[in-house]
């Protein structure tokens, strides 16, 4: 069970590295709302032609990767700290089970089935409490995730409004 966990969470971490990593084409006519990685989706824009406009569209794109950032930053803790509490609970439940081993070892040899069963049971304890707070772990890490994932897509949207006004106001003042 521990194995399969760690290959789970290997795949989330992976799959989020994966998505901060790589990048949209560029695009200078359409806006992407589809982008969840909080990649901006003008990063190769041309300049419209209007320095009004293009600082605008500067300003918009410093904006979102910064929340990006912030956002990555708020993930790779979550993930981390549920590390550290999976860390934490394996260990307890290691030391658990040790104990109840060398209670099983300085037992007497008429009590030694009495013991070893003993021993079995504490061990099947911490280890269900152990997968049971790895569990809880996960199950935080991943809603801190998803709503930094959010959060990343509103700033992305929030980004591409902001394109879309300087470049429709570029336009405008063009046909002047």
């Amino acid at each position: 069970m521990n194995k399969l966990l760690a290959t789970l969470i290997a795949g989330l971490f992976a799959t989020s590295v994966y998505a901060q990593t790589t990048t949209a084409p560029a695009t200078t006519t359409t806006t992407d709302t589809t982008m969840s990685s909080g990649q901006s989706g003008a990063a190769g824009m041309t300049s419209t032609g209007d320095a009004s406009a293009d600082k605008k569209i500067v300003k918009a794109d410093e904006k979102e990767a910064k929340e990006v950032a912030k956002q990555n930053d708020k993930i790779n803790k979550a993930v981390n700290n549920a590390n550290e509490k999976k860390a934490k609970a394996q260990d307890k439940a290691e030391k658990k089970v040790a104990k109840a081993n060398d209670k099983v070892a300085k037992a007497d040899a008429d009590d030694k089935a009495k013991a070893s069963a003993k021993a079995e049971e504490k061990a099947a304890d911490a280890n269900y409490d152990a997968q049971k707070t790895m569990i809880k772990a996960d199950e935080k890490a991943q809603k801190k995730i998803v709503d930094a994932n959010a959060d990343k897509a509103k700033a992305h949207a929030k980004a591409n409004e902001k394109r879309a006004e300087a470049v429709a106001e570029a336009h405008k003042d063009a046909a002047k």
